[in-house]
């Protein structure tokens, strides 16, 4: 035999069966390295799966063909390859072809033009009235920061620590949450890199960041030894938060899994588990949440989700579900010819804490996306009930725009806005950031009259100045205004030092309350005498704005102006 023809032999398993069997299993170590790093859901709901059954199918076929010394130079084109498909693969032909049809299928019986009345039903929002629903918070509850500088500080404090800033990071994925109630944002840590992890992964995370949104203090919190976070976003292998989930529940979709704290500050993984409600691929919506201890990798599916757990439903998904509500009101055709009644989310959200829950803001403007808007959506974000509050006036952007006009001449940028009740009226409340992305003013805009606005260094001041504003326009009448200055003469005084600074206690003749003066900011208040006549200032008083309470008198942090 000469070496030419040895050299054309096949290589290979001759029989049949063997090569059905290298066949299998190349197609199988090439299936198990893509369910390991791409983790597609096992589900027939999921665009995922049908992807991976597919290329599983691609490549049992291209094994099959170099197997069987198929030359593709020498074949009569397509028309050769599906009889070779026919001959030596047909079962893998057809299930292909299955998925390719039951993909099509699916995707056109899930179409909105088809199924217009459910894609509208995904969200029912129900009207409500503002002024009746929304309480005046205290000034206490009312987050002054955004992403940016939430990140900004976060950062700063972790730069503080030597024996961490080396090795690990802050990740960027904050999440809002109540905690303590307090509106605070919370973020894992991230290993610094590759190395990094190999070093550390078997003690974990050794922290994680809180960065409370109303006084701006930035936290890290330091876990007992042994007890750091082992599962988490940075892991590249098993313990990889979307690893981990995927291996306990090979069928569930899960939106992007969310860290959150308990009331306890222990770490958690919150994953909201996606379901199709349309079709085979439309109408996504959330069915319970598995939570995941952070420390131990315990999980657990909720049905109903724990109370302490703020993030089920994201932001995005419930615009989503309006733009459907407000799009097909009429109908898939009235959607986009005519567009009567047809309604959208504007660009942008932002959080209130109410209840001790965190609620999704955003506004609603018409299909057109003029300047004005409609009114505006608080959706509570555990359980997905959502408020309609109709609202007429600009949008978020246009009372950015005003609060930066007010301060163009420092270069501040308005953060975007949460709506705030203020004696009645629905207010833009946003922060004013100097270049470094740190809080410098604070300003209000009307959401009726966005020419009204307010700006400040204290929240405080912005809203006196606010509510001021607002009875010089006509906006709310002079007895609508709170009370913000009290005159008469001294019955009592009393003194005490707190945190460090010395206040002066002031009771008027005929009050039961006492005013505090900082001695620092008005040290006049130190020469007071009882009998004195005073006019003391300060700021209006809204129901849960108590700062202490002292045997039943209300005591308020601001300044005294004494005449005479």
């Amino acid at each position: 035999m000469s070496e030419e023809s040895v050299a054309k032999k096949p290589r290979g398993p001759k029989g049949k069966a063997g090569k059905i069997l290298v066949n299998l299993l190349i197609t199988a170590v090439v299936g198990l390295v893509y369910f390991y790093l791409c983790l597609p859901a096992l589900n027939l709901q999921s665009p995922d799966f049908y992807t991976f059954i597919f290329l599983l199918c691609i490549v049992y076929i291209f094994c099959a063909l170099v197997l069987s010394g198929f030359d593709p130079k020498r074949s009569g084109g397509f028309k050769e390859y599906l009889s070779f498909i026919k001959s030596q693969c047909l079962p893998v032909g057809l299930l292909a072809a299955a998925l390719i049809l039951v993909a099509v299928v699916g995707y056109v019986i899930s179409m909105p033009i088809f199924r217009a009345a459910a894609y509208r039903d995904l969200l029912q929002p129900i009207d409500g009235d503002f002024a009746t629903d929304i309480a005046e918070i205290s000034f206490n509850e009312i987050p002054r920061l955004d992403r940016d500088s939430v990140e900004v500080l976060g950062d700063r404090q972790m730069g503080t620590l030597n024996d961490m800033v080396s090795q690990f990071e802050v990740s960027d994925a904050y999440t809002q949450i109540n905690y303590q109630d307090q509106p605070v944002q919370v973020a894992c840590l991230e290993y610094a890199d590759i190395i990094k992890w190999f070093t550390n992964r078997s003690n974990g995370l050794p922290a994680y960041v809180i960065v409370n949104m109303v006084s701006q203090d930035a936290t890290v919190v330091r876990l007992p030894d042994g007890q750091g976070i082992k599962y988490s976003t940075s892991e590249p292998l098993n313990r990889n938060i979307a690893r981990h989930l995927r291996f306990q529940f090979p069928t569930y979709m899960f939106a992007t899994p969310v860290f959150e704290i308990d009331d306890l500050g222990n770490p958690w993984w919150i994953a909201p588990k996606v379901v199709r409600t349309i079709g085979l691929f439309g109408g996504t919506d959330i069915d319970g949440a598995v939570l995941v201890n952070a420390i131990t990798g315990e999980c657990q599916y909720y049905e109903v989700v724990p109370t302490w757990v703020d993030n089920v439903y994201n932001p995005s998904l419930i615009a989503q579900q309006y733009n459907f509500h407000g799009t097909m009101v009429h109908g898939f055709i009235n959607s986009i010819f005519g567009q009567r009644d047809v309604t959208v989310t504007t660009e942008g959200s932002n959080y209130i804490a109410l209840n001790d829950d965190v609620y999704m803001y955003t506004g609603v403007t018409s299909v057109n996306a003029d300047q004005s808007n409609l009114g505006f959506l608080l959706s509570n974000q555990r359980t997905k009930e959502t408020m309609f509050y109709e609202a007429k006036g600009a949008t978020e952007r246009s009372a950015q725009a005003s609060a930066m006009g007010v301060v163009q001449d420092l270069g501040y940028v308005a953060t975007f806005p949460i709506l705030l009740n203020i004696s009645g009226e629905p207010t833009y409340f946003m922060a004013l950031k100097d270049a470094s992305n740190l809080v410098k003013q604070y300003a209000m805009v009307n959401v009726d009259q966005y020419t009204v606005v307010a700006t400040g260094s204290t929240v405080e001041a912005t809203e006196q100045e606010y509510l001021r504003l607002m009875g010089d326009r006509g906006v709310i009448l002079p007895d609508e205004l709170p009370q913000t200055a009290a005159s008469g003469v001294v019955a009592e005084l009393r003194s005490a030092v707190l945190d460090g600074n010395t206040y002066i206690f002031v009771r008027l003749e005929g009050e039961t309350v006492f005013y505090s003066v900082s001695a620092a900011e008005n040290n006049v208040a130190v020469i007071l005498n009882v009998g004195d006549t005073v006019t003391i200032e300060h700021a209006p008083q809204t129901e849960g704005a108590v700062s202490d309470i002292l045997a039943g008198y209300r005591i308020v942090r601001d300044r005294a102006a004494v005449d005479g």
